[in-house]
């Protein structure tokens, strides 16, 4: 029979071991040489051992002080645009958040920005996206994903291979209704699928604010952009609404007018653009609560911007409303918040975890403000994490 005295003495020894490693873990970096610490950065950036040549030249530059060259260099290799930044971009292009998922214009749009050091603040409002420039490939289609399945099956470096396109002249739809990843197939074929296009808010704030709806629900806000399909008294209690319901709904609701004239038709597989025509998921379940607000345009209004997500940091430059997805994202992206969320997740891509004491959040702010002040060049964030990482 197994002993459980001895299951408990040996749960007590490994608990003292963490400790001690743990304890230990501040003194790594100053007894690692470079050459280790090269690799570990390597590492870190690619998820594979680096080349004699470039451990060489990497231990070089840290063994001078200049730690942020040695990184620099490790992202010139392909691993980190066809491993780390496809891992990096993969769940932000679907609602179960898997990284197991197909090569697409979404994903591929974001490598490409990081690789040619794009503003990443014009992610959710650029004209733009990204398509591979390889013999045999088929031509991008807003209609299917052949193109990056090509790419996908045939190996194509993304470090490589990527080409900076409109995406107007691609799919004819006008410059000023698209807006960066949302409007990628992947983006409209995840997020404006069935529905009533409140996905997309929702998963917007997850992936560019790094908070869900239950995390900013405000029940101090308007109800008076709150749609018809919500029932008031859900369970035969008006309270639950009240307490509740109008938490998220208050400010979600006023923000997704933005993609009134959105739809992804299942059928032709494609986004549908209407411009002065409201798709019909905006006004499902019309019986649920008729007084509810009626969608007759592609207005919103971000209610967020008073009470206690005022701390997102809205920008002052910007009037918090506007017609379209365009301005919605620019909304987003120049938030305050949404620079603390790319360097979140860069910090949990590098070190493996969220900063998770008083030096990682101060690590973290310092980041942040680099990122900022470079233009929101993403090479910049992953850099500087994965070196203040590197020894851990």
């Amino acid at each position: 029979m197994f002993d459980r005295s001895n299951r408990s003495g040996a749960r007590r020894t490994l608990a003292v071991a963490m400790a001690l490693l743990a304890a230990l873990q501040p003194l790594v970096p100053a007894l690692a040489g470079s050459t280790e610490q090269a690799e570990r950065l390597f590492g870190r950036i690619t998820g594979t051992p680096p080349s004699a040549t470039v451990l060489t030249q990497m231990s070089a530059d840290i063994a001078a002080n200049n730690a942020l060259a040695a990184a620099q260099l490790a992202m010139q290799d392909p691993n980190f645009y066809n491993v780390t930044l496809r891992n990096f971009a993969a769940p932000m292009t679907n609602k179960a958040q898997s990284v197991f998922v197909p090569l697409n214009d979404y994903t591929a749009t974001i490598i490409g920005m990081v690789r040619d050091n794009v503003p990443f603040n014009t992610v959710l409002s650029a004209d733009l996206v990204y398509t591979g420039n390889v013999s045999g490939a088929p031509a991008y289609s807003p209609a299917n994903n052949n193109h990056y399945q090509y790419l996908d099956t045939n190996g194509a470096d993304l470090s490589k291979v990527l080409s900076a396109q409109t995406q107007s002249a691609l799919t004819g739809i006008p410059s000023a209704a698209t807006a960066g990843v949302m409007t990628t197939l992947g983006g409209a074929s995840a997020f404006f699928y069935k529905g009533t296009n409140r996905a997309m808010v929702r998963f917007t704030m997850i992936n560019y604010m790094c908070d869900d709806l239950n995390e900013i629900m405000d029940i101090t806000r308007p109800p008076d952009r709150i749609r018809q399909d919500p029932s008031r008294s859900p369970g035969g209690d008006s309270r639950v609404f009240l307490s509740t319901c109008i938490g998220c709904h208050s400010g979600m609701d006023a923000l997704a007018g933005a993609f009134a004239y959105y739809e992804f038709d299942v059928t032709t597989g494609q986004m549908v653009y209407s411009p002065g025509q409201v798709q019909g998921k905006y006004a499902i379940n019309t019986g649920n609560f008729p007084y509810g607000h009626v969608t007759i345009d592609d207005s919103w209004l971000n209610y967020w911007r008073s009470g206690p997500n005022a701390l997102l940091g809205w920008s002052s430059a910007l009037p918090g409303s506007g017609n379209g997805a365009k301005s919605f994202g620019q909304e987003i992206e120049n938030s305050t918040q949404f620079a603390n969320c790319q360097v979140q997740k860069v910090f949990q891509a590098m070190c493996l975890r969220p900063p998770s004491n008083a030096a990682d959040r101060a690590q973290a702010t310092k980041i942040t403000s680099d990122f900022v002040s470079s233009n929101y060049n993403m090479k910049t964030a992953f850099a500087e994490t994965a070196v203040y990482c590197m020894g851990q």
